[in-house]
């Protein structure tokens, strides 16, 4: 929970963290910011919710809660306040509206959208079922409601592994990260295909595979590569490289470790190495080394989410201040969202 509330406890903090990237008058003007979110957000009994790549004068300054989007929906459920302000991106929000039906829920931006998220549509998803009909949809938290309400749970990168082993199904729908869902099938040992959107195929050996998948990606961490690690073990032979499991099978393969991004912070914290380099969003490299300076991070990564980068002190202030950007989800949808999102929040992380 956030503790230091007035401009000088606010920039007092951030100086501390941030004064090695972060301007001095920049960080006065945020600290300015996050004061008068802080003061507001009091008035109006709001709880303000951080994803891990915010970036760090906010992330270090306005959230009550931070975390992965399995924490946040956590909080999320549990919150008592009349408002939440999401600060990550439009499908984040719309989980916390999910689960709180009658709070106002914002966002602070209406560009903050996803890539991951936009890349299937309720649709899409009615098409799998159709093609392959009684196998049940595990559904990334990253997509949108109406394709949260087609499934039958969701997941995070968090506890994909374990919701897929929960199912004791012989075979499961896995959408929409490619990636994650070849990560998830390379650690329960499945056979994953990535069938057309055409309906009518069909796959004449049901033996030959276990998963289904889709072909999301996220625009991040597509972009790591095998060679990008080559590379950097080439100039670092001692570096840690952890990389998210949104990452390619190859990429995380190659990488020392591959978590969530709460699992990687946990990494970071628990172990002690010459170096460490984190292939995800950028910001969370930089949260994580303000927060622990005795620890070398490589600022190699510099892939900026242009979704996360929406969200700003400044829109976060002028969406409380206007109640701006209420998230609205058809009721239909919602409840059965919330059958897929219930019985994720019931099954343990694996971090």
């Amino acid at each position: 929970m956030i503790t230091d509330t007035t401009t000088d406890e606010i920039y007092e903090k951030l100086s501390t963290l941030l004064s090695d990237t972060v301007p001095d008058f920049e960080l006065r003007l945020k600290a300015e910011l996050a004061a008068e979110i802080n003061r507001l957000k009091v008035v109006k009994n709001a709880v303000i919710l951080g994803h891990n790549y915010m970036e760090p004068a906010l992330f270090h300054s306005i959230p009550d809660f931070v975390g992965d989007s399995l924490e946040l929906s956590r909080r999320a459920a549990e919150t008592d306040k009349d408002i939440i302000v999401f600060c990550g991106v439009k499908f984040m929000a719309e989980t916390a509206k999910i689960l709180n039906p009658a709070k106002k829920v914002l966002i602070p931006s209406e560009r903050a959208g996803c890539s991951l998220a936009a890349s299937i549509t309720a649709e899409d998803v009615r098409q799998l079922k159709q093609q392959f009909p009684g196998v049940p949809v595990v559904t990334y938290i990253n997509t949108y409601a109406d394709v949260k309400a087609e499934s039958d749970i969701c997941c995070t990168s968090s506890n994909a592994v374990a919701v897929v082993k929960s199912l004791k199904s012989d075979r499961v729908i896995f959408i929409p990260d490619e990636y994650l869902a070849g990560n998830v099938a390379r650690e329960t040992g499945k056979q994953i295909i990535f069938p057309t959107r055409d309906p009518l195929k069909r796959f004449p050996n049901e033996l030959e595979y276990q998963m289904i998948g889709w072909p999301g990606r996220c625009e991040v961490h597509e972009k790591f590569s095998v060679e990008d690690i080559r590379n950097v073990r080439k100039q670092f032979p001692d570096v840690v490289i952890l990389a998210h499991p949104e990452c390619s099978p190859e990429v995380v393969e190659a990488s020392d470790f591959s978590g969530s991004t709460t699992a990687m912070i946990r990494y970071v914290e628990k172990t002690r190495a010459p170096r460490y380099l984190l292939l995800t969003e950028c910001s969370m490299g930089d949260n994580i080394a303000a927060a622990n300076p005795e620890k070398e991070m490589l600022r190699l990564c510099s892939v900026r989410c242009p979704h996360m980068n929406e969200i700003t002190l400044e829109d976060t202030l002028e969406s409380l201040q206007k109640e701006q950007f209420e998230i609205h989800i058809d009721e239909e949808i919602r409840v059965k969202a919330l059958r897929s999102v219930e019985r994720m929040l019931e099954i343990g992380r694996e971090d």
